[in-house]
């Protein structure tokens, strides 16, 4: 049997879990929050029943904030949540709160701050000691329950906090307005400068290519995260011809021009991440991050967002540069999301799959003996695979070396001089390696997936699946990204009433779908919460859905995409943006009288990709593409406040601002516009050759000959006479100008050759 976070319990546990009585959990919507409703800890949701216990109760608030695939979120709630000693510690003296991280983005992301601030680090588990105003005092992330890792006990940990608490309030107090304070100035970003332009572009691209590994791909050492921001900004910058010098370490004397070192770098990232075990070599698709600078043992969790943004990094490449293996690359990716990330009957991706099926192991689901492997595969197939994957006597995983995390270890042509066959015939028996070591795997108990959809999440693998779509010709990622759309858009965002940020919550645990009539009553308890509450949606969900809306849009040609894109603009300057001081906050304006929980009163202002795309970037490139399609200067005037907001300090963030130099890149550049119009195969030859080449302020649009009479108004205006054209044809627009419809492949790319 497994738990709710995928985690195998054995009968007589499940027992007595079903014997405990449940918390308030038991009718939370999120399933990582009902998978804590039967520990003993008397835990809240976030919100004003919480806050108003604590203040009743003169009671410090302990936050835990954690995820569903958050492997230490699990290890410490078993270790101290579940434990009845420290559960009547913290019924005692505490109010106790739970949160999850991907439904309250909003908290985390404070508090997080918080913690930083006080101990110089965060992650997850975050856990926080609260004034009951919501203020912190202390704080930390995961907690041992014993003295060990460095760390105090968890035990001693919260004595100590409540002891703080009840006798020295004073100090309490100071130490937590002295965390807001920090809070206030570290979410606030000061650094108004004007006109930002391409030197400032070209500043952040050398910072990051400074800090490249040249050995393995990447940036800085271990722990490595892709960084998908970065390798875009450097997949744009390859293809554009600069005499910028850039000296990378490691390459002797000499000097490189900076798209020169741009493509030397995403090319190698690119491909040492698709040849490590950060990349999953028999299903497809990437988990979280590595723990070391060689991508070759990961944190098993997979992640949409990640998936989504590495699915546009190939997808970029296999663009720029044509290569084979990027395309490959992407098409695993896909296949991975289509088999375990997607809802195909109704639309709509799901949040995550966790990295354990169980507390005591790590990432067993996907890593191999030879043993395990030996007992799939013939004596050939197991020689090749060995040779070719990694798989030895001894592993990589600390916690059981015999397990081997796949990964490429040698090329096919090296493979099959060792084994002492074809280049072809090895590569059928990898191919056959590949395929009975996966259907072994699938028989394995599988990770937990979180079937939460998430809009900003959802949105940006909208995004991916129709740019995939486009460039690999794959009509049935795009119509899936549109099928996909659709229900986002009718589920979670009205015009009157804004975007919601989760247009479903996963399924119900395994334990809610018990027979017992208590458990059924809990399960409907649970759905009944689903209806009725709706987190309000935050500016990634907004900024994010306008961005899949317009790529929508440029793939289908239906005005209605363009129509939402817009609104959803306009909803989020007349809800989100700082008339005052220029660029967005991330939570709506406070209505007058509102009191905001704890640290939500603080206002921030997301600059740093974390490791999302940050929302002020997003939006000021959001507000670009709209001008040039809608020719209202209220959009341009924002973008450039927006820009302009962040431009004194955007440099010293770096590689963790890539996309603000990517929406800044866009506002320097003219717009570039292909427009393809027409319903047959030339139609589509035209529009995959538009394709060609990543460049971030290059769009493609596709038309019927019906959409003409409707069309975005700077448009409209621009191609006045597009209907009386017969047959298939392309017209390129660069700034305000349009060149002559072309009707061939060469003609186009030489009309974008004189666009750029």
């Amino acid at each position: 049997m497994q738990s709710s976070d995928g985690t195998a319990v054995s009968v007589a546990q499940a027992k007595s879990s079903r014997e405990r009585r449940c918390n308030t959990l038991a009718g939370a919507a999120s399933a990582y929050l009902r998978s804590a409703m039967r520990q003993p800890v008397e835990w809240m949701e976030w919100g004003e029943l919480a806050f108003e216990r604590a203040a009743t109760e003169d009671k410090p608030i302990l936050l835990d904030i954690g995820a569903v695939w958050c492997h230490w979120c699990h290890v410490m709630d078993r270790e101290s949540y579940e434990d009845a000693a420290t559960a009547q510690i913290i019924n005692q003296h505490f109010v106790a709160v739970k949160v999850d991280r991907d439904e309250r983005p909003d908290v985390d992301a404070r508090y997080q701050s918080a913690v930083a601030a006080i101990s110089g680090q965060g992650g997850w588990p975050l856990t926080v000691f609260l004034t009951p105003e919501g203020k912190p005092y202390f704080g930390g992330t995961y907690f041992p329950p014993q003295d060990g890792y460095g760390r105090p006990s968890f035990q001693r940990v919260l004595l100590t906090m409540a002891e703080v608490f009840a006798s020295r309030r004073a100090e309490v107090d100071e130490s937590a307005a002295s965390v807001m304070r920090a809070i206030e100035h570290n979410e606030s970003f000061s650094g108004r400068a004007s006109n930002p332009g391409q030197e400032l572009v070209e500043k952040m691209a050398v910072a990051a290519l400074k800090s490249a590994d040249l050995r393995y791909g990447g940036f800085g050492s271990q722990p490595k995260f892709p960084h998908s921001s970065a390798l875009d900004l450097l997949l744009d910058l390859a293809s554009r011809a600069t005499s910028v010098p850039v000296k990378l370490a490691g390459v002797g004397e000499g000097t490189a021009t900076l798209d020169e070192a741009a493509k030397l770098v995403v090319q190698l990232t690119l491909e040492k991440m698709a040849q490590g075990g950060i990349c999953d070599q028999l299903a497809g698709g990437f988990h979280r991050y590595s723990v070391d600078e060689h991508w070759g043992v990961p944190h098993f969790e997979k992640m949409a967002y990640d998936n989504s943004e590495l699915l546009k990094n190939y997808v970029h490449a296999c663009q720029t540069f044509g290569n084979a293996e990027s395309a490959r690359v992407a098409r695993e990716i896909l296949r991975w999301m289509e088999e375990w990330l997607s809802d195909r009957e109704r639309g709509g991706f799901y949040a995550s799959q966790d990295a354990d099926i169980s507390l005591d192991d790590d990432g067993d689901y996907f890593t191999w003996t030879l043993e395990e492997a030996s007992e799939v595969l013939t004596a050939e197939e197991l020689a090749v695979a060995a040779a070719y994957y990694g798989i030895g006597v001894i592993g990589e995983m600390q916690h059981n070396t015999a397990k081997n995390v796949l990964h490429v270890k040698s090329g096919i042509d090296a493979v099959a001089r060792s084994a002492g066959a074809s280049v072809d015939e090895t590569r059928r028996r990898l191919d056959a390696a590949k395929q009975k070591l996966y259907a072994a795997r699938l028989k394995r108990p599988t990770p937990y997936i979180d079937r939460t959809i998430y809009v900003a999440w959802n949105a940006m693998c909208i995004s991916a699946y129709i740019l995939a779509g486009r460039v690999l010709d794959e009509p049935e990622a795009r119509a899936f990204a549109l099928k996909s759309l659709d229900r986002v858009l009718a589920a979670a965002w009205s015009k009157q009433n804004g975007l919601a940020h989760v247009v479903a919550y996963g399924e119900s645990t395994d334990e809610e779908a018990d027979s017992s009539a208590t458990l059924r009553k809990d399960k409907q308890t649970a759905l009944r919460n689903d209806k009725q509450r709706s987190v309000a949606g935050v500016l990634d969900d907004y900024i994010f859905l306008g961005h899949a809306a317009l790529d929508a849009w440029e793939a289908s040609g239906e005005m209605r995409y363009y129509e939402a894109a817009t609104e959803l603009m306009e909803c989020a300057l007349e809800r989100f943006y700082d008339a005052t001081g220029g660029g967005f906050f991330d939570t709506e304006r406070p209505a007058e009288g509102e009191r905001r929980l704890g640290a939500l009163g603080t206002r921030r202002k997301p600059l740093q990709d974390a490791p999302t795309p940050a929302g002020n970037p997003m939006a000021a490139a959001l507000l670009l593409r709209l001008h040039a399609l809608s020719g209202r200067e209220e959009f341009a005037t924002r973008a450039q406040e927006t820009l302009e907001s962040f431009a004194g300090v955007a440099e010293q963030f770096g590689l963790y601002a890539a996309t603000y130099a990517l929406a800044l890149q866009r506002s320097v550049l003219p717009p570039v516009q292909v427009c393809v119009v027409g319903d047959d195969a030339t139609a589509r030859v035209l529009e995959s050759a538009a394709l060609r080449r990543y460049a971030v302020n290059k769009c493609v649009v596709r038309l019927g000959r019906a959409q003409l009479a409707a069309l975005p108004p700077e448009l409209a205006a621009t191609l006045p006479h597009l209907a009386r054209i017969e047959g298939s044809f392309a017209v390129v627009c660069s700034g305000q100008s349009c060149q002559p419809p072309v009707r061939t492949v060469e003609e186009m790319l030489a009309a974008l050759r004189r666009s750029s």
